[in-house]
């Protein structure tokens, strides 16, 4: 990640981290900065990953002064960063959509490699807040375990859009098994340039659709590099 994504990305622990040390409406706030940070950022997996890390590892700060109780703290965080990423799954699914109504010209490898990606947004969220919570103080790591736990058992609101995606998916296209017909793709960490265009587009969409009415735009970074070079989904 270069300067300005360093920069992003400190900005954004810092405002997870007061967002949680508030105690107030963490959930509301933790998902607007976690859906902000994802708008700003190429859809990809590592780039999912940084954006979801920054927040974590600011709540995690967070919480160890919080107002709030530490367990119900980070677990109202978890949920806002959830959540945002379930925004992120939706666009996925409506990119994913829109690329094949359109149709001519998108290829199996890059429908392929799209599902690859998305089939992991969940295991790289819950592996991501891991290792946040391999790395917090002594206070905070055992409950961000917990909340962790309690998340694997239940499942998670990303992955129940991500599989509901894969089913609708799998019957459009008449596919016995994901699994099979992913096979040698599941590694991918880029979703593909025009996808990533398309979802990132929808993203912003959504995240200003979600804005209060009162709240002004926020300075948008320049285009995700998908969209400069290919000029975005056809």
């Amino acid at each position: 990640m270069g300067e300005d994504g360093n920069r992003s990305g400190e900005h954004t622990k810092q405002s997870a981290a007061e967002a949680v040390r508030s105690g107030e409406e963490i959930r509301r706030r933790v998902h607007d900065l976690t859906l902000e940070a994802l708008r700003h950022r190429r859809f990809d997996r590592e780039q999912i990953r940084q954006a979801v890390r920054a927040v974590a590892e600011g709540a995690a700060l967070g919480a160890q002064a919080s107002r709030a109780d530490l367990r119900q703290a980070l677990a109202d965080a978890f949920a806002g960063m959830d959540e945002a990423l379930s925004r992120s799954a939706e666009a996925a699914r409506a990119a994913l959509a829109q690329m094949v109504a359109t149709g001519r010209d998108f290829s199996d490898t890059e429908l392929r490699q799209a599902l690859a990606g998305l089939r992991r947004l969940e295991e790289d969220f819950l592996d991501t807040v891991a290792r946040v919570a391999d790395a917090a103080g002594e206070k905070v790591a055992p409950e961000l375990r917990r909340v962790l736990q309690e998340a694997r058992a239940r499942g998670t609101e990303t992955g129940r859009k991500v599989s509901a995606t894969m089913a609708e998916v799998a019957e459009r296209f008449s596919v016995a098994s994901i699994d099979l017909a992913l096979a040698g793709v599941a590694v991918a960490t880029e979703f593909g340039a025009r996808f990533a265009a398309a979802a990132s587009g929808l993203l912003a969409g959504m995240a200003d659709a979600l804005r209060p009415k009162d709240s002004p735009p926020p300075q948008r970074n320049r285009p995700p590099k998908a969209d400069r070079e290919d000029g975005g989904a056809r």
